[in-house]
C-alpha cells in the first residue's frame, strides 16, 4: 500500500492530477498500478486523511490540495490532537503514577501482554486507545477520562494511520511498556518522561509521513 500511496501522492504533488480534478476510477487505477482494489482503497483513504483529496459519493475522488499540511483524524487535525494530548496525557501519567491501584497495574500489564501478541492491526489499534483510556482512569479524575473518551475515535484513526504508514506498532509497544514500568514504580517523574517520549515519537513519525525527505525518484505504475 505504501508504494501505491507514494505514487499517487507524488503525482498529485507534481501536478499530474490538478487541484479540482478527479482521479481516475478505482478500476482504472487498479489496472494501471497493477494492485488489488483493497490495497488501492487503503491508499485513497490515506490521501484523504492527508487532506489531499476528498471522496464524493457517486462522483469519485477529487484533488483538493497539492501539499500535505495537517492530516485530519475524524473531527480533529493531527496538530490539534497532539497539542491537547501533550497538555492532558503527560500530566495524567504523573497523576496515575501517584494514584494507581494494583488493579490498574494488573489491567495495564495484561493489556500490554495482549497487544504484544496481537497480529490483527485493527484489534491492536482498539487496544491502543484502551491503553490510554486506562492510564487516564488510573489518574482518578473523571474529567481526564472524559477528555480521552472524547478524542478516542481520533486516537484510533491516528494510530491506524501511523501503523500503516509509519510502522509504529513495535515501537509503541516498547513505549507503552516504559509508561507502565514508571507507573508500577510510582515515579511521577519517570511517568511524565515516558509519556512525553511516547508523544514525541508520535510527532516525529507524523512529520516523517507528512513531510518526507525529498529524493530523486522515477515513479512509474510498473514500479508500484
Amino acid at each position: 500500500m505504501e508504494a501505491v500511496l507514494s505514487h499517487l501522492r507524488g503525482a498529485i504533488e507534481r501536478g499530474e492530477y490538478a487541484i479540482g480534478g478527479r482521479l481516475p476510477s478505482e478500476a482504472e487505477l487498479c489496472r494501471t498500478l497493477e494492485v488489488s482494489r483493497p490495497v488501492l482503497r487503503e491508499a485513497l483513504r490515506a490521501l484523504q486523511t492527508m487532506g489531499l483529496t476528498v471522496s464524493r459519493t457517486g462522483k469519485g475522488t477529487f484533488v483538493v490540495a497539492d501539499a500535505v499540511e495537517d492530516p485530519t483524524f475524524g473531527d480533529y487535525t493531527a496538530g490539534d490532537l497532539l497539542e491537547v494530548r501533550r497538555h492532558v496525557e503527560v500530566p495524567v501519567a504523573g497523576y496515575a503514577a501517584r494514584r494507581r491501584t494494583p488493579d490498574d497495574l494488573d489491567r495495564l500489564t495484561r493489556l500490554l501482554d495482549r497487544m504484544e501478541r496481537e497480529t490483527d492491526t485493527t484489534v491492536w489499534v482498539a487496544m491502543d486507545t484502551l491503553f490510554h483510556l486506562t492510564v487516564a482512569e488510573a489518574a482518578r479524575n473523571p474529567v481526564f477520562r472524559r477528555v480521552i473518551e472524547e478524542i478516542r475515535d481520533a486516537l484510533a484513526r491516528q494510530s491506524a494511520f501511523l501503523n500503516e504508514l509509519g510502522g509504529r506498532r513495535e515501537q509503541s509497544d516498547r513505549e507503552h511498556r516504559a509508561i507502565v514500568r514508571a507507573l508500577t514504580d510510582g515515579s511521577e517523574h519517570d511517568a511524565v518522561e515516558a509519556m512525553t517520549h511516547h508523544l514525541d515519537r508520535v510527532e516525529t513519525t507524523l512529520t516523517a509521513i507528512v513531510r518526507p525527505a525529498r529524493t530523486p525518484t522515477h515513479d512509474s505504475p510498473q514500479a508500484v
